[in-house]
């Protein structure tokens, strides 16, 4: 289990698949990812640079600064909306999402370019999953707020957030159109 995430840049850009960027490349990409996923930092004790990803981790980490979501709470969205691909919708519709390899289904506060949404789905994705929270909540699943956004939960037992939750599906592409819930026998 890594602890709170962060790494020393100075070791990062030691690594050699880093090795031909600069401090300066990474304080800027840190600016200027447009979904803020990276955070720099200044190690409480000794005052080196550290950098850690904000969410999308593949292993536990704790202390990522999440912000549990309660029921009922003014933070508490209607709906958390998860991007992923038509191809995908058949196994989705059946089984539902998983969180696979990562810590975390990402979800977004709404659909891309809405106001406010700047990060939790790709920007090339074509079906939008609508997750009613309060549902899954009053289930037991937990939800939290990364520091830049991003609605996360690791599902239930198994990691998954089953159809039960789902609210409303999108084809984003080429035009927007409501997909059944259920599958067609």
């Amino acid at each position: 289990m890594l602890i709170d995430g962060f790494l020393f840049v100075d070791e990062v850009l030691a690594h050699p698949q880093f090795q031909s960027y600069s401090l300066e490349d990474m304080e800027r990409i840190v600016a200027t990812n447009d979904k803020q996923r990276f955070k720099l930092r200044s190690h409480p004790e000794d005052g080196r640079l550290q950098i850690r990803a904000n969410q999308g981790h593949s292993v536990q980490v704790t202390d990522l600064e999440l912000k549990p979501v309660l029921a009922g709470s003014p933070d508490c969205p209607a709906n958390g909306v998860h991007g992923s691909y038509l191809h995908n919708w058949s196994s989705i519709q059946q089984h539902g999402l998983s969180r696979m390899k990562r810590t975390h289904i990402h979800l977004a506060s709404g659909l891309p370019g809405e106001d406010g949404v700047v990060s939790g789905m790709r920007k090339d994705c074509d079906l939008a999953i609508f997750i009613d929270v309060p549902k899954a909540l009053a289930d037991g699943i937990k939800f939290f707020w990364s520091e830049n956004g991003v609605l996360l939960t690791t599902g239930d037992a198994e990691g998954k957030l089953l159809p039960k939750y789902f609210s409303q599906a999108l084809r984003m592409r080429p035009t927007r159109s409501i997909l059944p819930l259920q599958q067609q026998q």
